[in-house]
């Protein structure tokens, strides 16, 4: 037993039977079980109890064990003053200053099912992939878990987007560009292209996207790539990144992009080109994504999107490589789509005041599932992903609540130790 799980009990009355009586023998009923309190504090405020004939209104305070109170010093405490009842697990000790204030003590060890205690035990010691892997069973998933799930990622990522576009004055298609070069870098070099993206006033984006070899030579130069050219069209690159850098007056800051444990497909020059060739092919870029209802004319939005010529034969500056045309993977441009684009539509529209959860959704059930370790656990404990949506609200739950063994605040944990019985 611990004491969170206990408040757990209690806020959720998951009890055998609800005659309660004091450590004295004195019946307690319980009006009002309180409000969670999970501030400094007791824990349960604005709680009502009826004993000995009277109605009193107050506070309760949990503990595992009785002697809790004594070694938390809550008899020092003035917060604790208004205490109308001392509930514990196991009474192990009278305490004074509860005897001489009329608080009772109420024990719940004989109230709660010895069940719950296995399967919280089961929860929290347990080394499976999920916490509840022994005991879990796809019956008990709660109808509309995923939507709730893939609208709780949403919120998180908007208020990260409305943080950005506090800073950058409302403009979404700059956070848009900054989003969408965190994307385009992926793990290795998300936050690096990030520092690229905002270290250039989308201004000049605007001003320079109808010509692909000066996206290019922007985005190169500040990579720091251009320093001493190897071939012909990397001196072209240089000699239009310093015409672009000293035409807007730019800093000389460099943010250097790494290769280490990349497949070259994913390489930094391949990235790089490919988010300067969206930016040409796309004038209004931000319109076609706002505009977009459904997730067909999402994909036509990245699919023709290619590195340069110059890609087609090469992975990194100077080195011939076999010809390739350097295009972007379903797979990599359904990334995009679920982790920047759908966050940034969500957040439009939600700062528009318009309610367009259910067509967010929609956009999510349209996409092809996802395959990765995350969801092949899930596959093994019978949750099948049919589609994003459903890939995606399983690996937000693995990554929030089971990773973190936060079963209580699970919707699956609280309906695995509710019903505790024929386990």
């Amino acid at each position: 037993m611990t004491e969170k799980l206990l408040q757990y009990l209690w806020n959720y009355k998951i009890f055998q039977h609800f005659d309660f009586r004091d450590t004295e023998g004195n019946p307690v009923e319980i009006i009002q079980f309180g409000k969670w309190n999970t501030n400094a504090g007791p824990d349960f405020l604005d709680a009502q109890i009826k004993t000995k004939g009277l109605l009193i209104a107050g506070n309760i305070e949990l503990h595992v064990r009785t002697s809790d109170w004594i070694f938390h010093h809550h008899s020092e405490d003035p917060h604790y003053q208004n205490i109308i009842l001392h509930v514990v697990f196991q009474h192990d000790a009278e305490i004074d200053d509860l005897i001489n204030r009329n608080v009772p003590t109420l024990e719940l060890k004989d109230h709660i099912d010895k069940n719950i205690l296995w399967k919280h035990e089961k929860l929290v010691s347990g080394t499976q992939f999920i916490p509840c892997e022994n005991i879990f069973d796809p019956e008990k998933v709660p109808v509309a878990f995923h939507e709730e799930n893939i609208l709780k990622k949403l919120d998180e990522k908007s208020q990260e987007l409305e943080k950005s576009l506090e800073l950058y004055k409302n403009n979404f298609e700059a956070v848009l560009f900054h989003s969408l070069a965190y994307s385009f870098g992926l793990k290795v070099n998300a936050h690096i292209f990030r520092q690229i993206a905002e270290s250039i006033d989308f201004s000049i984006i605007n001003k320079i996207r109808q010509n692909e070899a000066q996206l290019e030579a922007l985005f190169f130069g500040i990579a720091g790539w251009l320093e001493e050219p190897e071939d012909g069209q990397m001196a072209i690159w240089k000699r239009e990144f310093e015409f672009i850098r000293k035409k807007f007056s730019m800093t000389d800051l460099k943010f250097r992009p790494k290769f280490l444990r990349l497949r070259p497909p994913n390489f930094p020059t391949i990235r790089l080109s490919q988010l300067a060739d969206l930016y040409y092919r796309h004038q209004n870029l931000f319109s076609k994504i706002i505009k977009a209802e459904h997730s067909d004319e999402l994909y036509r939005v990245f699919s023709p999107v290619k590195a340069s010529e110059y890609w087609d034969c090469h992975f990194n500056f100077g080195t011939i490589s076999k010809v390739q045309p350097k295009t972007l993977s379903k797979d990599f441009i359904e990334l995009v789509i679920l982790n920047t684009v759908l966050p940034l539509k969500y957040t439009y529209h939600k700062y528009q005041h318009e309610e367009i959860a259910d067509e967010i959704l929609d956009f999510y059930r349209n996409i092809s599932a996802e395959k990765n370790t995350i969801t092949a656990g899930w596959k093994k404990t019978g949750m099948n992903s049919a589609n994003a949506l459903e890939s995606q609200s399983l690996i937000y739950h693995y990554k929030n609540s089971c990773t973190e063994k936060n079963c209580l605040n699970c919707s699956i944990g609280f309906k695995l130790l509710k019903e505790s019985s024929n386990v």
